[in-house]
């Protein structure tokens, strides 16, 4: 097999050959901490969005999901979570009625009598195996989180579209024309990546609003689309695109939107798909700017959604976390099909 095609030859090579350097070690530190930094919170969240919402808030917590075992006793209307506590020395099972304080109410679930007061701090919860699906599909059926997620997926992927064409069309502009202010307009462009965002929230809300397009999914979209990166990023990566290319294309006849669409945008492929990710990124994860311009909840985008979720005197963890990971699962789709362009989109030439 290949040297550089076998993982494990991969991760296992040195700097010298038969010797392990300290270069080696800090790489290896480096990299297994980093995924572990990166993979152990995914996999809480995921693990958690199958616990029950009891089990979620209690402590000490368990990695795997479970549930405490309940049992139907007779002379009470609800069944009640089994707990294992010592009575004179013997281990046993028990039902808990009711606490109150640091005190458990406890009777014996096969001939339940007086209730016997025990103390918390010696009782453990009888537990089992559990996978709440409930977390998963009470949003999907009774919060209109179908609805939050398509209106996530139509301003995603419409600002996305609108964003690789208006600032592609800018980008070149910047590069391929020469006119008197050209340097000037592109250092305006970049020089807006220094304003505060706070600072043209409150004006682009009023434009929103002076247009008609408050509580409206466009008005979530439009102010977005203008992006000084992105027009750094493509016009960076259209100067490395030949002149030539165009004379020639001048010379047959072809017309400048011509130029742009069938040889500039097929040369600038790999920045464009770097620019789709980031694109992707910003608005699939946008929460504020939604929030400000969406007020009813059938416009709600998927991460304000979420935060209907939390109210004012209780959180619902068990599905802020089963959606949130539900929500993650687009973006890593996303990445993992354009992920092999960000070195090309950022160190390539631009040309095939």
């Amino acid at each position: 097999m290949n040297r550089s095609l076998n993982p494990i030859r991969f991760m296992t090579r040195t700097r010298r050959a038969g010797r392990i350097d300290i270069t080696d070690i800090l790489s290896w530190v480096w990299l297994i901490g980093g995924t572990l930094a990166v993979l152990v919170p995914v996999l809480w969240a995921g693990l958690s969005s199958l616990k029950p919402a009891a089990e979620i808030t209690r402590f000490p917590p368990t990695l795997l999901p479970r549930a405490a075992v309940e049992q139907t006793v007779p002379g009470f209307d609800k069944p009640l979570s089994l707990w294992q506590l010592t009575i004179d020395g013997q281990q046993r099972e028990m039902a808990m009625v009711r606490r109150i304080g640091l005190k458990a109410q406890m009777v014996d679930p096969a001939n339940p009598g007086q209730p016997v007061s025990v103390d918390v701090k010696g009782i453990t919860p009888v537990q089992h195996m559990t996978v709440a699906t409930e977390n998963y599909t009470d949003p999907l059926t009774r919060f209109n989180f179908l609805t939050f997620l398509k209106n996530s997926v139509f301003v995603t992927v419409v600002a996305t579209l609108l964003t690789l064409i208006v600032n592609a069309m800018a980008a070149f502009a910047l590069s391929k024309y020469k006119f008197r202010g050209d340097t000037t307009v592109f250092v305006i462009i970049i020089s807006t990546l220094m304003i505060p965002l706070a600072v043209v929230m409150v004006p682009a809300y009023l434009v929103i609003v002076g247009v008609g397009l408050a509580d409206n999914l466009w008005g979530v979209i439009l102010p977005t689309i203008a992006s000084p990166t992105a027009v750094f990023l493509l016009r960076q990566y259209m100067l490395t695109i030949p002149d030539e290319l165009i004379e020639a294309a001048r010379v047959d006849a072809a017309s400048e939107f011509c130029i742009f669409w069938r040889i500039i945008l097929p040369l600038t492929a790999p920045a464009l798909a770097v620019l789709a990710i980031f694109s992707v990124l910003w608005r699939w994860n946008d929460f504020l700017w939604p929030l400000i311009v969406l007020n009813s909840r059938e416009n709600f985008t998927l991460q304000v959604g979420l935060n209907a979720f939390q109210g004012e005197f209780s959180v619902q963890w068990h599905y802020i976390l089963a959606m949130t990971f539900l929500s993650l699962l687009p973006v890593t789709v996303v990445f993992l099909f354009l992920q092999k362009y960000i070195t090309t989109g950022i160190a390539g030439t631009g040309m095939k």
